[in-house]
């Protein structure tokens, strides 16, 4: 053998470590291996629990910094705000920004490859991350396109339509993959377009079915709309992804605000299936059951938080759950087999804006406090008691984690006209009582503990582990909590805010904790000392 060709295979085999070897397949989204974060919650779940426990409350006190980049955006210019958890497929993490993708080494952090999106006139207010489908990844754009990637090189293999850039929606899901569907969701409030969720096929683009999160004529819940050109233009969208059950094969994920937003006269009714959990067959798009959390939503409180898949029991007995914490400031439990509810409980202390709970368990808004023109008070504001950062459940706690915080708004209705449009009114702040990270017992929807944070606070990403540990972050900080009683083990400063959902894998034998901050990534993990 030449010493050139002894070269050649040296060089290739260092790059080996980095090159997507098999893909992520089915198998890998149902059961990822302990080096891989495949998908947006890390598996179908959304407990966003990881099983790893080499890092835990014995040795946090040593987790250190291990490396951290700083990624620059391309020639679209959009600032770098790096919102999506970062996959981690064969040793290479995947993440975006608006406009952007990269990939990185995860043993060092290098940039492997850096997609640049071109300018565009898109709204950029951010972007939660990739889908991964065999060896291919998938991002929404800012002026409404699904673009597919190749994964070892960041080369753009098609982009097809989702979205018309000139209606002003906000593409910015991660995309999920659930089997050979590849499911797209998208927001966008400011004009009164109507809110869908679409699959496409994974090979092409090609549109395999479209599902109306507000009905048109003939359609189930049109019955709760004035009529069919209200219902058409009130939005509903659906912004986050959901999580999956495969035996069940039922897609759960929650929907946005109705349109106009804070002045409801043109739209009376319960406004389905705004404000809802939705149960969704993924390969049909039919909606198999819903639950509305807010009916008539006048405060712009989307229910698009996390909905959580949990095994528990319910009055001794075996049940298949999911739970969410809403915006409206709300705890919800339901039967995840056909959306029975079982348990509705207040987060907050404080709330002011409804009449108490139907036989539902559905809150039952009090008109006194609706939007007025010379403004009401009403508990909780606009960006709610909790907002779109990723919540976490424990199994070994059975406890659920949300950051919340209790904050007074005037709402003022400002388009009084019969039939107003996009925004017809603003809340102003008037009054913040602090935030506080919460554990729920899911069972009674007690609060088994709370951390009241001395300033700042309130909805933040959170990661748990089987090493009794709650990871989140406040301020430019990143916490470790003890998960069964909310003492703080350990902290590390930042510089910027966490601004993506944690993540936590192994990598050559040790335990990582990754977290986004701005336009940079830090790795965390127990360094070693060096003998």
């Amino acid at each position: 053998m030449t010493k050139r060709t002894l070269a050649l295979a040296a060089f290739l085999s260092s790059l080996a470590p980095l090159l997507p070897a098999q893909g992520v397949d089915k198998q890998m989204l149902l059961h990822p291996p302990p080096d891989s974060w495949p998908s947006f919650f890390g598996d179908y779940s959304g407990r966003r629990f990881s099983a790893l426990k080499e890092i835990n409350s014995t040795n946090v006190q040593e987790l250190s910094l291990e490396w951290a980049t700083r990624f620059t955006p391309g020639p679209a210019g959009t600032a770098v705000n790096i919102k999506s958890p970062a996959l981690l497929v064969n040793g290479i993490l995947y993440f975006t920004s608006p406009n952007n993708g990269w990939a990185a080494d995860a043993r060092t952090g290098r940039e492997l490859w850096h997609y640049a999106y071109p300018p565009n006139t898109g709204n950029t207010n951010g972007n939660r991350g990739f889908g991964y489908y065999g060896n291919w990844l998938y991002m929404e754009t800012p002026d409404g396109n699904l673009v597919c990637l190749d994964a070892a090189t960041g080369k753009e293999r098609w982009k097809v339509r989702i979205t018309d850039p000139k209606l002003d929606y906000t593409t910015t899901a991660a995309p999920i993959v659930i089997g050979n569907h590849i499911l797209v969701g998208l927001g966008g409030d400011h004009l009164d377009n109507p809110g869908f969720i679409e699959s496409v096929d994974p090979e092409t683009g090609a549109t395999q079915w479209k599902t109306n999160t507000t009905p048109r004529k003939g359609e189930p819940g049109i019955e709760t709309w004035p009529d069919e050109y209200a219902a058409a233009h009130a939005t509903g969208q659906a912004w986050i992804p959901g999580s999956y059950d495969p035996e069940l094969n039922l897609y759960y994920l929650g929907t946005g605000n109705p349109n106009p937003v804070m002045a409801e006269q043109s739209r009376k009714g319960d406004n389905l299936f705004t404000c809802s959990i939705l149960a969704i067959n993924p390969d049909t798009g039919k909606i198999v059951w819903y639950y509305q959390a807010t009916p008539h939503d006048t405060h712009d409180w989307d229910s698009t938080e996390s909905v959580i898949m949990i095994d528990g029991v319910v009055n001794g007995k075996p049940r298949k759950l999911v739970a969410q914490a809403n915006r409206n400031g709300y705890f919800y439990v339901l039967d995840r087999t056909n959306g029975e509810h079982i348990l509705t409980a207040p987060m907050i202390e404080g709330m002011n804006w409804n009449l108490g709970l139907n036989a539902k368990g559905q809150p039952i808004p009090d008109p006194a406090k609706y939007p007025k023109p010379d403004g009401t008070l009403v508990m909780p504001a606009s960006g709610g008691a909790t907002n779109w950062a990723s919540t976490s459940f424990d199994p070994e706690t059975n406890l659920f984690y949300v950051g919340v915080s209790r904050t007074w708004s005037m709402y003022y209705q400002t388009d009084t006209d019969d039939h107003p449009e996009g925004y017809g009114g603003v809340d102003s702040g008037a009054g913040n009582e602090g935030g506080a990270l919460i554990a729920i017992d899911y069972r009674t929807g007690k609060i088994a503990w709370k951390h009241d944070y001395p300033a700042g606070g309130g909805s933040a990403h959170m990661l748990t582990t089987a090493g009794h540990l709650l990871f989140t972050g406040n301020g430019n900080n990143i916490i470790a909590f003890d998960p069964a009683n909310g003492k703080i083990l350990w902290h590390a400063g930042l510089m910027a805010p966490p601004s993506n959902g944690m993540t936590t894998y192994m990598l050559d034998g040790k335990q990582h904790l990754l977290v986004g901050a701005g336009d940079s990534l830090y790795s965390f993990t127990i360094n070693k000392p060096v003998k």
